[in-house]
């Protein structure tokens, strides 16, 4: 298998992850696989389930065996969690097995996106902000190491950031673009 086979989509929530990467598998015409969804359906409960019950180190646990799992496909676009990079074994398997794209958002902008929902346990607080502006500062480090390719959602619509996307695919050779 190759790099150029896969596209994965790393970043805070919020970034756009699962949108972006729903219509850029579809405009590559390639399978679209979202690491969150996938952790649910094998636990049979959602994660906001599993940070209650078991804790964050026991999703991360669960995560890290979805990604080995997900990363071993080929022809995919995976959406990963925003956490997925805390873990240097799952960094080595991202960056080993795609090419590796970072949704880069600001903190407001995910503020605005994530506010409506309830399914995403970090933020279940009083002050969403302070939790999102704590995250970022970690994983930022985190998400530029591994990043083959750095794309600002910020403001963006979908369409334009897979367009943004693809292009950017095009000087790595992927694979899909040569159908």
């Amino acid at each position: 298998m190759s790099k150029l086979d896969n596209v994965i989509l790393i970043g805070p929530m919020g970034s756009g992850k699962t949108a972006v990467g729903r219509h850029l598998a579809r405009n590559l015409e390639i399978e679209f696989v979202d690491s969150d969804t996938e952790i649910e359906q094998r636990a049979g409960v959602d994660i906001a389930f599993i940070f209650d019950k078991e804790g964050e180190p026991q999703f991360r646990e669960r995560e890290k065996i979805v990604i080995a799992d997900l990363t071993q496909r080929k022809n995919v676009v995976l959406a990963t969690g925003g956490g997925t990079i805390l873990e240097a074994e799952t960094r080595k398997l991202l960056s080993a097995n795609g090419i590796v794209v970072y949704l880069k958002t600001s903190v407001k902008q995910q503020l605005e996106r994530t506010q409506h929902t309830k399914k995403r346990p970090l933020l279940l607080t009083d002050t969403p902000i302070d939790v999102l502006t704590r995250l970022m500062e970690i994983r930022k480090p985190y998400y530029e190491e591994i990043a083959n390719i750095i794309v600002d959602t910020e403001g963006q619509r979908v369409k334009s950031t897979v367009a943004n996307i693809k292009n950017r695919l095009l000087e790595y050779d992927f694979s899909s673009l040569k159908k």
